[in-house]
């Protein structure tokens, strides 16, 4: 290699902030190899948008060849990293396998689905966790709106406009709360549904949803939900799933056609590959995001089990905000290990967390300050248009527009539930935090 060639696996918070920073620490240095399936960073905290139809697929997607022109990309999947000869193996998207030798790596795989080993759950349930899921999404639950529509069975059609949300998570909540409002556009437009309402279930085993955000957000969440017609069932899960619908674990049978799967995250399947230490399924890494007994080998994001400082003992909690700052962080040290400025460990200042339960509806603590409603909204709303590296005037286009003319409703046709399966989800929406 005539220069340093510095590879990174995954385009998501961690990698993509780590390549864009080493961009412009390295220019002329080293080289800067970007590893992914698709040729996009995804901003996932606003795919619940995409899914109801307020946002198109593109205004939550940042190409990486246009936003990093001295990164190289390189469209894979990693499945294998030989530590001893530094080189990195992937299957491109024809299924050819290629390899590259690296002098520094990043391990940003991001994470996928977490799997619970409840009867039923893999064939009848759908994640969302990456674009094709939440296109599904959005073409299943106004198919099933449609066809309740066109059917005279009274428990077909209550079975086909019930809709169940398995995590009050930041994700679940999130999409529970767009979706209900969703199906009540798409009821408002079906009159023949007028003694039929789409029913949501929002359920999760905590004693309440969201439960990582401090008590008064999580109860302001809630009513917001209840308000809205949301069955909010704490401290109940899924017992089993079957095409019919779902037994819960608290002895009831729901009839459904819809079960989403929002129950967390867990590092990608390639870490466990290694052979290197884990803990929980991440690789561990020393302050510095370095990998024990290989300096040239960091780990970043969702993938990395990253020492807290502000809980000793503890690690990183695995969010956006996170991803973002290791990958930045990575990038540093990996500069300093070219004499490029001085290492340094991973601390961090938390600035609050947002979450948006649509319309004119937020719960936000910025600063650690709580607030919900119309002041949190708009500081949601402001914090996505500043955390999207692109594409900015776009979104905001989109939510004006979104203000003053209804939105589409129809099927797309492009996603067919056999390609979002919810235990083979790829690993492209690395370090999404949500």
């Amino acid at each position: 290699m005539a220069r340093p060639r510095i590879v990174i696996v995954g385009a998501g918070f961690a990698g993509y902030y780590a390549a864009r920073t080493l961009s412009r620490l390295a220019r002329g240095r080293a080289d800067v190899v970007i590893i992914n399936p698709t040729d996009y960073f995804l901003y996932v905290p606003l795919l619940p948008e995409v899914a109801v139809g307020l946002l198109e697929p593109r205004r939550v997607t940042v190409s990486v060849p246009d936003t990093l022109p001295d990164v190289r990309l390189i469209l894979g999947e990693v499945d294998d990293v030989d530590l001893a000869e530094r080189r990195v193996r992937w299957v491109n998207p024809e299924g050819r396998r290629h390899e590259m030798g690296y002098h520094r790596l990043v391990l940003a795989a991001g994470s996928v689905n977490k799997l619970l080993p409840i009867p039923g759950v893999t064939e009848h349930a759908h994640g969302f966790r990456n674009l094709p899921e939440a296109l599904y999404l959005r073409d299943h639950v106004t198919r099933q709106v449609e066809m309740a529509d066109t059917t005279d069975d009274p428990d077909d059609r209550r079975a086909r406009t019930t809709f169940v949300v398995v995590g009050a998570g930041y994700t679940g909540t999130e999409v529970t709360a767009q979706g209900v409002l969703y199906t009540d556009l798409l009821y408002r437009r079906h009159p023949n549904l007028a003694e039929c309402r789409p029913r949501w279930l929002l359920l999760d085993i905590a004693p309440r949803i969201l439960p990582e955000l401090d008590e008064r957000m999580s109860r302001a969440a809630e009513r917001v939900l209840r308000d809205r017609g949301v069955d909010v069932r704490p401290g109940v899960s899924v017992e089993e799933a079957t095409h019919e619908g779902v037994r819960l674990t608290d002895g009831s049978f729901v009839a459904t056609r819809s079960l989403v799967w929002c129950v967390g995250v867990r590092p990608d399947p390639l870490i466990q590959t290694l052979g290197l230490r884990t803990a929980r399924g991440r690789m561990v890494v020393d302050e510095y995001l370095n990998v024990p007994g290989h300096p040239d080998v960091y780990a970043c994001g969702d993938a990395a089990a990253v020492p807290d400082p502000a809980r000793p003992g503890e690690y990183t909690p695995m969010t956006a905000q996170h991803a973002e700052r290791q990958g930045k962080l990575v990038a540093r040290n990996i500069a300093a290990s070219y004499g490029i400025g001085q290492r340094r460990a991973y601390t961090y200042r938390a600035l609050g967390f947002v979450v948006d339960l649509g319309g004119r509806d937020a719960v936000a603590n910025p600063f650690h300050v709580p607030l919900s409603g119309l002041p949190a909204k708009l500081i949601t709303s402001g914090y996505h248009l500043l955390a999207l590296p692109a594409g900015r005037a776009r979104v905001a286009a989109s939510w004006a527009l979104n203000a003053l003319q209804p939105r589409q409703t129809v099927q797309l046709g492009v996603i067919a539930a056999h390609e979002v399966p919810l235990e083979t989800t790829p690993a492209q929406v690395a370090a999404t935090g949500r």
